[in-house]
């Protein structure tokens, strides 16, 4: 299988290729196909990402020529693929199809395809449109959930609520979709961190997702909540209540999920399969609390990593 880690020198060698600049960590052997530009929606109060990209659909005609170039660059050796930007199913169905076949002809071993996605996106998608995405070659969806506080949801500017998060990523599992949503441990701040774990399990718990990755909040300079954190009305949790959200959001879970904590930004490796790992988990959490109440290097350690500038 071809490396992607030295991806972007596929961006210098060819400059007709639109790297895109995000992927999630799971993706970094991939190969990163660009099919839109930006976020169509771009309000998100914690996410610095795509803030200076105007949004665009990018021609498929375009987008055919890149997955020609990657091939002439990896001589046709390529299992997976993640296709960029934030919400690229937001183009007609019909030219989705039309790339992934292209895709899945140019690269006939390819074993999964996946891609960012918006609840909001997949509610609007018809049952019928996202079979056939997911026919065409399209197989995993990887959807920010960040909380299942419809309160916290409105806060942070989400631009969907707890019922369109339910109804978009069931439907997409009815359509064959594997399903990864993110959650943001520490968007509740410190005094809503148990609100936000008490209702993100709910909401976890009726979607039952394939996947849930956990991704600490690290404050973003240009985003409004690193605003809120320098002018007092927001507080950073601490360390302990970051674990603590942890250990009731998986005391509260009742899935058949992996549980993944695979970003830089997380205080402790918490992973395993739900629900059979879960006391793992659960005695791993308690580990580390005890440990950080005796450990001030520890303490200080983790309290330096809200201060992260690029994740």
């Amino acid at each position: 299988m071809f490396n992607f880690r030295f991806g972007r020198r596929l961006a210098v060698n060819e400059e007709s290729y639109d790297f895109p600049p995000f992927r999630p960590p799971s993706e970094a052997d991939s190969l990163l196909l660009r099919v839109t530009r930006g976020c169509p929606w771009n309000q998100c109060a914690f996410c610095p990402m795509y803030k200076h990209i105007k949004f665009e659909k990018r021609p498929v005609q375009a987008i055919k020529q890149d997955i020609n170039t990657a091939k002439a660059y990896t001589g046709g050796n390529v299992e997976t693929v993640f296709i960029a930007d934030s919400d690229s199913l937001v183009i007609k169905t019909e030219e989705t199809c039309q790339i992934l076949g292209h895709l899945h002809d140019t690269f006939p071993s390819l074993t999964r395809v996946t891609s960012y996605a918006r609840a909001l996106t997949l509610r609007r998608k018809s049952p019928d449109s996202l079979k056939k995405i997911r026919s065409a070659g399209l197989t995993r969806l990887h959807i920010g959930l960040e909380t299942g506080s419809a309160r916290l949801l409105d806060r942070i500017k989400k631009g969907a609520g707890t019922s369109t998060m339910i109804q978009g990523c069931t439907k997409a599992k009815e359509a064959g979709f594997e399903v990864s949503l993110y959650v943001l441990a520490g968007i509740g701040g410190e005094s809503s961190w148990k609100e936000h774990a008490e209702e993100t399990a709910k909401v976890l718990n009726q979607i039952n997702p394939d996947f849930i990755r956990i991704r600490t909040l690290v404050p973003q300079p240009g985003t409004p909540v690193f605003q809120w954190w320098n002018e007092g009305s927001f507080q950073m949790p601490a360390p302990e209540t970051i674990l603590k959200e942890q250990r009731k959001l998986i005391e509260g879970l009742s899935v058949t999920s992996k549980y993944l904590s695979d970003h830089v930004s997380n205080y402790a490796g918490i992973n395993g399969n739900l629900p059979e790992d879960k006391a793992k988990m659960l005695s791993l959490i308690d580990t580390t609390l005890d440990k950080l109440s005796k450990d001030e290097d520890l303490r200080a350690d983790l309290e330096n990593m809200r201060y992260l500038r690029r994740l």
